[in-house]
């Protein structure tokens, strides 16, 4: 199969085409490239052909051949949004709309979008499953759910839309992130052998190694039409829903001699846990293979492996708003985010 994947230079995009080559599959990328910088080891033995390109100009031409399209270039993560809640809608909702329609034009019969769990928001009634209400709390979620909303009314016999409600993402990547909560923490840990937490960690966060997802997207574009046709799939496991205390006490007790103290609650109000039932009982060949302490132990090696700095841990290249902040202030993209052209 032909797949096109947006967002190859991405910290899930660096991981998933080695995963569909070694499969036999080929695929070619699509990237802006705002994350060049944030590469923090030689983790792949084999990267996609990678088009330099904003999604929002993405042509017909640039999906000949391709039989299917996963989609998880948008602007990541609630930070991020808020920073531009414009350019958020610009790109995460009406580009990847865009995106859908033109894939249905161009007779892709496949469409898998990189949805979030981040869609329920505060949830209070118990585990939460893709027929539960939505609850977004910022622009980055919202947006999430006006894909949904918008692509599934496009699915015919020919085009089937996927939409995967990834648990928060954890786990080592070649295109890190260390603005993600476990990732983050420990990232503190090996830096600074303390966790302060801000507040009392007592919401309910569902986790997903990156490798996870990667697995799920995999399994999705190789399952029987019927299956993932116009389907919404939670991403993860439900043994891995944590309060976030309980990922800080599992970084602090993998890493050696690291502090771990808690604040008072938190003005981040979102909270819920996930059931995954759906996707562990209905994808062939789908189940995790990674837990928190399992994700906390391969940062504890890799971290040792590649001497990793406080330097290198707060550098911009890591943290998608410090990267996007350094881009708009040294003007090299301009206000609606599009590289700015050079005289």
């Amino acid at each position: 199969m032909k797949i096109l994947v947006t967002g190859t230079e991405g910290y899930l995009g660096s991981l998933l085409p080695p995963l569909l080559i070694e499969r036999g599959h080929e695929v070619i990328g699509v990237d802006t490239g705002y994350y060049k910088v944030g590469w923090l080891y030689n983790g792949t033995e084999v990267t996609a052909k990678t088009i330099n390109k904003d999604i929002r100009n993405l042509q017909k031409e640039d999906l000949q051949g391709v039989e299917a399209i996963v989609h998880m270039a948008e602007l990541s993560n609630d930070p991020t949004g808020q920073l531009a809640p414009h350019i958020t809608y610009e790109i995460n909702h009406q580009g990847s709309l865009r995106l859908a329609k033109l894939a249905k034009e161009a007779g892709i019969r496949r469409f898998v979008y990189m949805s979030s769990c981040s869609v329920y928001g505060v949830a209070t009634e118990g585990d939460v499953t893709e027929e539960s209400s939505v609850n977004p709390q910022t622009a980055y979620a919202e947006c999430k759910t006006f894909v949904e909303r918008d692509v599934a009314p496009l699915a015919d016999d020919d085009f089937s839309p996927t939409f995967m409600r990834n648990a928060t993402a954890f786990g080592a990547s070649p295109r890190m992130r260390f603005d993600i909560v476990l990732n983050n923490l420990a990232g503190l840990a090996w830096t600074t052998k303390e966790i302060k937490m801000t507040s009392d960690g007592t919401p309910w966060r569902p986790l997903a190694h990156a490798l996870d997802i990667c697995k799920a997207i995999v399994c999705t574009l190789e399952a029987p039409r019927d299956i993932i046709h116009n389907q919404i799939f939670n991403v993860g496991d439900t043994a891995n829903n944590y309060r976030v205390k309980e990922i800080a006490e599992i970084i602090a007790d993998v890493f050696p001699g690291c502090k771990l103290s808690f604040g008072t609650q938190g003005a981040d109000n979102r909270s819920y846990r996930v059931s995954f039932e759906k996707i562990n009982t209905v994808l062939p060949g789908f189940k995790c293979d990674w837990n928190a302490r399992k994700g906390a132990e391969q940062f504890l090696d890799l971290f040792s492996q590649i001497d990793m700095t406080e330097e290198t841990f707060l550098s911009r290249g890591f943290t998608r708003l410090k990267q996007l902040e350094y881009l708009i202030r040294t003007q090299q993209i301009d206000k609606d985010f599009f590289w700015a052209k050079k005289s």
